[in-house]
């Protein structure tokens, strides 16, 4: 009950309000004052500001479990989404307290947070490589000869030792990008997960194959994904199911329900895009390895050239003059019903959170708004959650609105509040919960955004972080950066800066 003279900072007037964890769907005011939501009702509130939000879907702000795109204008472009927290958890950071101070002192339109960069953590031990954001040091390093290679148990023990001190000093799990370097030891992916086990916080893996050949398949990569999970009982999380699954989906799911069937705590994510971004130096692009992925060179869109890569040698002279440049890579045919049914099956495994694996700017100057014509990315990192909605719920009537907003939010939060306490009170619209709030139009909501050109979602009118609009009327607030970090539980805040 809320008392008739309660007085709120700011009311959110009629929307249909979706609450994923209570099951709410209903018409109701949400007041907020002090950051966080005061009260949701279905009788009138008083607030110092009203807005009228009738005829619109209130719902959590969505939570992004997988961003490289953490730079102020990259975040602009999420929350343009629907997006109030953007995590980079695959790649992660190091050092993570470094990220977390210069973020802070920038400001950032969402909240933010790190694991701690297993990937990075080598190429820093194993090639002295220099310190800096988490994708320019991942590309930059591409090339560096020792980051990819076995190691002795010496090595093992230090890149263990820098991640264990990561996540002291806040990491929310440990990020492995282990399909980056797949020669590297099975022996060291599960020291890394008894790692994760002891310390109580997740992991987030890029599985070692991508590929339906044998050996090295895509469910072999994901078995031992399980078998890590089941060997130590460390909390793993696969990242991008559908792109890394190909067309492998229906094992791969079926084994990780049996897994989680026997009390593994195995999560998984997906994007709901046929297509994927990286660099062209990857592993797994290596021109012999190409048919492995059911891909030809033409399939490789670079983005620094803006041409589709026209055969094995053209792919293996870029790959050698700039192993960190970012490409767009077809990984299956959406016009082809088979492909896009594929796909779907991906995103409709149960218990699927929606993450976008949002990748940087190319060609983008600093944080000069708004995005230039010629500057390019993933339509992930700009319509993820767009999509989401206007193609599975609208479009296809495959997953039911409460059913994507629970995707998109408190599962997400659920999956991270044992390792990260300030996502127990993400994800939901209750009284006490922050106030990270989505208003969206549903018959509206659609991404615009494509290869060639970087077109923010429509159909969102506004967005709060901590009841601050940083969309309102479906335009971004420049002069707004309340976005706060997401720490990690063993975070010591007596020795942070």
């Amino acid at each position: 009950m809320v008392s008739g003279e309660q007085r709120f900072e700011l009311v959110l007037a009629g929307a249909r309000v979706i609450d994923p964890e209570t099951g709410l769907d209903e018409i109701r005011d949400v007041g907020i004052s002090g950051g966080r939501i005061a009260a949701v009702s279905a009788s009138r509130l008083t607030g110092d500001a009203v807005v009228d939000v009738s005829d619109r879907v209130l719902a959590p702000g969505f939570i992004d479990m997988h961003s490289h795109a953490q730079t102020i204008t990259g975040l602009r472009l999420q929350a343009l989404d629907g997006v109030t927290t953007a995590l980079e958890l695959e790649a992660g950071a190091l050092p993570v307290r470094t990220a977390y101070a210069e973020a802070t002192a920038e400001g950032r339109p969402i909240n933010f947070g790190y694991s701690a960069g297993w990937a990075l953590a080598r190429m820093r031990l194993l090639d002295d490589a220099a310190l800096g954001t988490s994708f320019d040091m991942f590309s930059k390093n591409q090339g560096a000869p020792n980051w990819r290679r076995p190691v002795g148990a010496r090595d093992v023990a230090r890149v263990l030792d820098l991640l264990e001190e990561q996540i002291h000093d806040g990491a929310l799990g440990i990020g492995v990008l282990v399909g980056y370097a797949p020669d590297s030891g099975r022996d060291e992916y599960f020291a890394v997960a008894s790692l994760a086990a002891r310390l109580g916080v997740p992991t987030f893996t890029h599985t070692r194959f991508i590929s339906t050949e044998e050996p090295g398949t895509s469910l072999e990569g994901a078995l031992e994904v399980i078998s890590a999970a089941a060997g130590t009982g460390a909390h793993m999380h696969m990242c991008h199911l559908n792109s890394t699954s190909n067309r492998m989906i229906d094992d791969i799911a079926g084994a990780v329900d049996r897994a989680r069937g026997y009390g593994l705590q195995v999560t998984t994510e997906a994007y709901p895009y046929g297509s994927a971004s990286t660099v062209i130096g990857a592993a797994f692009l290596a021109p012999e390895l190409l048919h492995r992925l059911g891909m030809v060179p033409k399939n490789i869109l670079c983005l620094a050239t803006g041409e589709r890569v026209a055969d094995a040698a053209r792919l293996a002279e870029l790959r050698e003059a700039d192993p960190g440049a970012l490409i767009l890579f077809d990984w299956l045919d959406e016009t082809d019903p088979a492909d896009l049914a594929t796909l779907q099956r991906s995103l409709l495994f149960a218990d699927t959170a929606i993450a976008s694996d949002a990748v940087p700017l190319a060609g983008q100057d600093g944080d000069a708004w708004p995005v230039a014509d010629d500057v390019l990315t993933h339509p992930r990192s700009v319509g993820c959650y767009a999509r989401t909605f206007g193609w599975l719920v609208r479009e296809l009537g495959v997953l039911s609105l409460a059913e994507a907003v629970r995707r998109c939010t408190l599962l997400p939060a659920q999956i991270l509040e044992t390792a990260a306490p300030a996502m127990k009170r993400k994800g939901r619209i209750q009284v006490g919960a922050d106030a990270d709030i989505v208003v969206f139009d549903p018959g509206a909501i659609a991404s615009g955004a494509t290869a060639t050109r970087v077109r923010p979602s429509t159909g969102i009118d506004h967005v709060l972080v901590g009841g601050t609009f940083v969309v309102r009327d479906e335009q971004i607030q420049l002069d707004r950066l309340p976005g706060e970090p997401i720490f990690g539980r063993h975070r010591n805040r007596m020795e942070q800066p």
